[in-house]
């Protein structure tokens, strides 16, 4: 096979693994793909070099995993104060008072319909995948590695380019964020809903 063809069968065969590799670290469609051409192109170049000690795959999500390290680390020591203050963060101050309690109109209410009977009808499914495609930033990546992917933190905060604390600190406002989301976007309908 030569090498334009095998690099063609690359695309064919794994494109669609490697965007979804990169889009569940970055959230992000533009750089997902900006990552994977940059893969294929790096592995195209060094296909002289490559041993093939391990599979194609293997060796491409190889060079996609360390392209999303450098990503972060290239971010972390370039992003603007634009990019900073464009970027959602959820303060904990906008759900616990001075004291750690919560505050009144931010405490979880009790969701008023059993698990299974949400499950059945697939609605909740549907809702929690929009609260997750809304995360945004590292806290969306570590969510996603964490809890779609299982990941191991070490390897999370080692992707990220990020300490575990701060690791923590993000999968707990992911969490809250979702909370909040799947609160205003689908239990307040069914209280609604349920109040006709």
């Amino acid at each position: 096979m030569s090498p334009s063809e095998r690099a063609s069968h690359w695309v064919d065969e794994y494109g669609d693994l490697l965007f979804r590799f990169a889009y569940q670290r970055t959230s992000s469609r533009e750089t997902a793909e900006d990552l994977v051409q940059e893969t294929l192109l790096s592995a195209f170049k060094s296909l002289d070099t490559f041993k093939e000690e391990a599979s194609d795959k293997t060796w491409l999500m190889r060079i996609l995993r360390n392209k999303i390290i450098d990503f972060y680390r290239k971010t972390r020591t370039r992003q603007s104060e634009d990019e900073a203050s464009q970027r959602k963060e959820v303060s904990l101050d906008a759900f616990f008072d001075e004291t750690g309690g919560w505050i009144p109109d931010k405490r979880p209410e009790p969701w008023s319909e059993r698990p299974d009977e949400v499950v059945e009808r697939g609605q909740l499914g549907d809702a929690l995948n929009g609260c997750i495609d809304n995360l945004k930033g590292k806290g969306a990546s570590a969510f996603r590695m964490k809890y779609l992917e299982d990941e191991e933190s070490e390897e999370i905060c080692k992707v990220l380019d990020i300490t575990p604390s701060n690791y923590w600190v993000l999968i707990h406002r992911a969490k809250l964020q979702l909370r909040d989301c799947l609160d205003q976007s689908y239990f307040n309908e069914l209280k609604m809903f349920d109040a006709k």
